[in-house]
């Protein structure tokens, strides 16, 4: 009696929904008080959320042999983060390029034995988690930067809240059933249908420009977000495990909960760099 009605509190997805559902407003709350506060104080918010995630895939890549110089990756994602914000796209660059490089030189001591390896799953992570996820603060950077960042989040979440109700409802064809058994074209077609309308929403009412921006703004974050999600699945298949981590309850890992977003957020800069120029 009582695993079924522990069983009765899981989603389709295999998740504790009452769980996931805290856990998702406590992290609601924290990114708009940050960004309600000071725009530094999000940054910090996003700081921690990758040093964390990084020490998530660096755990999970360790259990296969895996190395990777811990040091010179943390510090080179908060410049990343940092840098971005107050130097914009080239200084992000700039210090990807002088991470990498201080990560193979810390590397070497070691020797020859797994250095290809050990690199070349340093420079996935380093892209991957802070390079991303520092497209993050070039939105923050300009002076209606919080809109553009409210807009990010809202077009990513009503992707994967569209995704997940429209797959659970009608999900009858799988999109990649040896990567993600459950998502399906039937939950694809609401991400892009929900994305699309919070897109038109947030050009009407936080960016003040042409509603077709934000249709073309969801349709691109759809895409991405969903390709960010099947992007992560992959990674924790071949490596073996369920989820990056169990500190959020009915999520898993901080991972678990940035793949959409990281491969989300690069999509919306781009869109609203060219569509929607800093004046």
């Amino acid at each position: 009696m009582g695993s079924s009605a522990s069983e009765a509190k899981k989603s389709r997805a295999g998740r504790d929904l009452p769980a996931a559902l805290t856990v998702a407003v406590a992290l609601i709350a924290v990114i708009v008080a940050s960004l309600a506060y000071v725009k530094v104080g999000f940054l910090l918010v996003v700081g921690a959320a990758i040093l964390v995630a990084l020490w998530e895939l660096g755990r999970a890549l360790a259990l296969g042999g895996t190395w990777m110089p811990a040091p010179p990756m943390a510090a080179g994602a908060l410049g990343m983060i940092a840098g971005s914000y107050y130097g914009g796209p080239d200084v992000l660059v700039g210090v990807l390029a002088g991470t990498v490089l201080v990560s193979m030189l810390w590397r070497m001591p070691r020797g020859q034995d797994g250095y290809v390896r050990d690199i070349s799953a340093t420079v996935l992570c380093l892209v991957y988690l802070p390079f991303l996820a520092s497209f993050v603060a070039l939105l923050l950077a300009p002076d209606d930067g919080v809109q553009r960042v409210l807009t990010f989040f809202a077009v990513t979440i009503a992707s994967d809240t569209g995704g997940y109700v429209v797959g659970v409802a009608f999900g009858r064809h799988p999109m990649a059933p040896g990567i993600s058994p459950k998502k399906s074209w039937e939950g694809f077609a609401g991400s892009v249908l929900t994305c699309m309308a919070a897109g038109a929403a947030c050009m009407a009412y936080l960016l003040d420009s042409d509603v077709w921006v934000g249709l073309v703004l969801g349709g691109a974050v759809a895409v991405a977000a969903t390709f960010g999600d099947l992007a992560e699945s992959l990674i924790k298949r071949d490596l073996g495990i369920k989820d990056m981590s169990n500190i959020l309850p009915g999520h898993g890992g901080i991972m678990d909960r940035l793949d959409s977003l990281l491969a989300a957020v690069a999509v919306v800069y781009l869109v609203l760099h060219f569509l929607l120029p800093v004046a």
